[in-house]
């Protein structure tokens, strides 16, 4: 299979919603906040098993790397759900995400990280 698109991504995602919206909160704002409890929620089950099985396990066994693989993917299913039910684009996403990005190649975390340690140091 060939990469995905976020655009792909988020189509995928509301289809899903789509075909099963009589059972499922609706796609709108208020409910965004649901997504990202159960997306915190799958991230918990991505820890479990870095906790249980380990990090060499998850590279080296098909079987750890094929679910922690797929725990990932119910982060990122519950992720493209927030967006869409604030009607954030992938074109949106993707600027905001280059504009950060930018930012974050020019920061000197190891000063912001020492200044928020040590406010005093200002």
């Amino acid at each position: 299979m060939s990469e995905l698109k976020i655009s792909d991504m988020l189509k995928m995602q509301y289809n899903l919603w789509e075909a099963h919206k009589d059972k499922w909160e609706p796609m709108e704002p208020l409910y965004a906040r649901e997504s990202l409890l159960w997306m915190i929620e799958e991230v918990g089950e991505v820890i479990s098993i870095i906790k249980k099985k380990g990090e060499n396990n998850i590279q080296s066994d098909p079987h750890v790397k094929a679910a922690f693989t797929e725990e990932l993917c119910d982060v990122l299913m519950y992720y493209l759900d927030t967006l869409n039910r604030y009607g954030i684009s992938a074109e949106d996403l993707s600027e905001a995400f280059a504009k950060k990005h930018n930012y974050n190649m020019k920061r000197d975390f190891s000063a912001q990280h020492d200044n928020f340690l040590n406010p005093d140091n200002e």
